[in-house]
């Protein structure tokens, strides 16, 4: 089995091949890039230099992994339109990965609880609670975007060890370590693993895909979680009017 894996849903953009034969599992190529560039000018260069320096033949993958979500607007949009284009042109399906378990994958094995956490701004992150159990990525509590203070009480309920990763940690590391988690069992992932990585996309979509959790292209669709802040920021002004015509 071979998944095509597409990562643009934060601030790290990557793209990777990953195979499996039996039991036997192996990335056979990944490139990321946590740079200041958008997505757009990196996705697709990245996957086209994938495909040159493995000589893929696009033809041969079985599925599209993509993290659907939650993330960036921007880049979620971009990622899930690349994955539906290529899905269309080579008649492949989509496998949806939710942006935040396959960062916790990123840990696979740990026996701490695995809490990744993305920056989503105004005081929330988007988040989920996880476990490695029986051989299996375990969802604790489901994808949610929450204010930190409540994140921290939800994990003080668990009482265990936690480990965080993701784009929130730099913003919230302090308030966790000093105030929001204090005397609780806290640490936080190295650097080669502390985000979003197309290889941990890939290796979860393998499993999603022998457990038949796949999409045509068509039904795509990326899960934001919230509205974007342009939406927000219209919602506001048409409030505003209809207040002022009253």
């Amino acid at each position: 089995m071979r998944i095509l894996a597409l990562d643009s849903s934060g601030l790290v953009a990557g793209v990777a091949v990953v195979e499996s034969e039996g039991e036997e599992e192996q990335t056979v190529a990944e490139y990321t890039v946590n740079y200041k560039k958008t997505h757009s000018q990196t996705l697709l260069p990245m996957l086209d230099e994938v495909v040159k320096m493995i000589n893929l033949d696009l033809d041969e993958i079985d599925a599209i992994a993509v993290a659907g979500g939650p993330g960036s607007f921007t880049g979620l949009r971009i990622g899930s339109a690349t994955a539906k284009g290529l899905g269309f042109a080579l008649g492949k399906p989509l496998i949806h990965i939710p942006t935040l378990e396959g960062l916790a994958f990123n840990l696979w094995g740990t026996d701490q609880l695995v809490c990744p956490i993305m920056d989503a701004r105004r005081g929330q992150v988007y988040t989920g609670i996880y476990e490695f159990k029986d051989g299996a990525l375990k969802v604790l509590e489901d994808q949610m975007a929450v204010g930190i203070e409540e994140l921290g009480g939800r994990l003080k309920e668990y009482g265990r060890p936690v480990i965080f990763l993701g784009d929130g940690v730099p913003v919230h590391r302090q308030a966790l370590t000093e105030k929001i988690m204090a005397g609780c069992a806290v640490s936080f992932a190295p650097a080669n693993m502390n985000r979003q990585r197309a290889a941990s996309i890939g290796s979860l979509g393998i499993r999603y895909y022998l457990a038949g959790r796949t999409e045509t292209a068509a039904a795509h669709q990326p899960d934001y979680l919230r509205v974007s802040q342009a939406e927000r920021e219209r919602a506001e002004r048409e409030r505003v009017a209809s207040r002022e015509h009253v």
